[in-house]
């Protein structure tokens, strides 16, 4: 129907009404519309004061690590602003809600992105006006993170509902960092030490191992590996010197590539290669070649730690299964000879040129510098010594230093002097 405005009556051939009849009836439909709209829309909301807010942890600058997501994943848990570990410090995100009632129920839905999958994080806030703070466990790809040796800029979107009204939307943009990036520590207003993370590059359930085991026993040095079994200090020394001689014989050398691209001025970081990418490269660092020793030794039931000191890390193993004994080692001493490239000059009779062999004369005695010119040892039995003299260096190399320190290692407040026991740290520290 058609309402004149001018006269209140129809067009022409229709009943005369007047508006007055409708003037209610059509004011409650108005009122109704608009009530309807005010529901729906933003400025109607239930629930406008919970202040939510959604971060990532400070203490990362907008940096998101790999390798601290998986190293912890099996300690995930979603905990509150009164807990203050270290594990809840180092989580990756923070949320902040106020109740708007007693017993509302929060739901944060987290949208998936290149690294996690769609995520739900539901608790009730206790008591109206109270501030609230979480740190939800995120479903993460975690074949992705392992997977991820370049930068990659990600941004999560976070969806806050009270009492199922949604009441505010956060992004987050991330850039999450290469898999072998090592936080060894945090600046805020105290240093929060993150070298324990180093136990996660040690993974003596690397699918390698098993045939290095083989190849080691292959050597011929020993015949088994028995861990502490014998209760023997010079079995567990020979196990180690087995290790270090398949190092050796694959030509692992010296090689540092800790520096990254990453921004940040308050995070000490340091490029950590993987088990396999020392085995594959045959390259390693201080820190690499102890991750890639620790893996193997863990694996055959020895106990090995890292020693870290002031821009140094070398390794430590356990000649008793009661921890009494600790031995050393300088792994990079690995990198002072080259046995693969030896082999390639050896002459047809089986022998090193003498400039070659020279090379060699000063981990060698006198009477095997003559038996083997004498022909009397072979370049195998040469390679064998060889190592030995080495091993028995790298053994001494660090033990003055180490004499020296034993307070400070001794020190819990001391970060920059610690001794790292992969055994000890699996119980917070999962391989990567």
């Amino acid at each position: 129907m058609k309402i004149k405005a001018d006269s209140g009556q129809l067009g022409a051939g229709s009943h005369v009404l007047s508006t007055s009849r409708y003037l209610l009836p059509a004011t409650c439909y108005l009122l109704f519309l608009l009530v309807l709209t005010s529901c729906s829309s933003p400025q109607g909301k239930k629930y406008r004061d919970v202040n939510f807010t959604a971060q990532c942890n400070p203490l990362f600058e907008n940096q998101l690590y790999p390798s601290l997501i998986l190293a912890l994943n099996h300690t995930a848990t979603q905990t509150s602003s009164q807990s203050d570990t270290q594990s809840v410090r180092l989580y990756p995100l923070t949320l902040q809600v106020t109740a708007p009632t007693n017993d509302a129920v929060l739901r944060v839905d987290i949208d998936s992105s290149a690294l996690n999958y769609v995520t739900i994080f539901q608790e009730i806030l206790p008591k109206k006006g109270e501030t609230y703070t979480f740190h939800p466990s995120v479903k993460w790809k975690y074949d992705r993170l392992r997977n991820l040796h370049q930068p990659l800029a990600i941004d999560l979107t976070l969806t806050c509902y009270i009492n199922d009204e949604e009441t505010a939307i956060k992004n987050i943009h991330l850039t999450a960092r290469s898999v072998n990036e090592c936080p060894l520590s945090f600046k805020s207003t105290q240093v929060v030490d993150t070298r324990w993370l180093f136990a996660a590059f040690v993974n003596e359930d690397h699918s390698a191992i098993p045939d290095i085991l083989s190849d080691i026993l292959a050597q011929g040095i020993i015949t088994r590996l028995q861990g502490y079994q014998t209760g023997k200090a010079k079995d567990v020394t020979e196990q180690v010197f087995a290790v270090w001689y398949y190092a050796l014989d694959r030509g692992i050398a010296y090689s540092s590539i800790s520096c990254t691209s990453n921004p940040s001025t308050n995070t000490n970081v340091q490029h950590i290669r993987f088990f396999d990418q020392v085995l594959t490269t045959r390259q390693a660092n201080c820190i690499d070649a102890c991750v890639f020793f620790a893996s193997i030794l863990r694996k055959i039931g020895l106990r090995p730690v890292i020693v870290v000191e002031p821009c140094h890390a070398y390794l430590g193993y356990y000649t008793d299964a009661k921890r009494k004994n600790l031995q050393l080692l300088e792994t990079t001493i690995t990198a002072w000879v080259n046995f693969p490239k030896l082999q390639q000059s050896l002459q047809e009779d089986g022998t090193l040129p003498e400039e070659q062999f020279q090379t060699l004369t000063r981990y060698l005695t006198k009477k095997q510098i003559q038996d083997y010119r004498d022909g009397k040892m072979t370049f195998e039995q040469v390679k064998i010594a060889v190592a030995r003299s080495l091993f028995d260096k790298a053994s001494e190399y660090n033990r003055e230093t180490y004499d020296a320190n034993r307070a400070l290692f001794a020190d819990p407040n001391t970060i920059s002097y610690q001794i790292l026991d992969i055994e000890k740290l699996r119980q917070i520290v999962q391989p990567i």
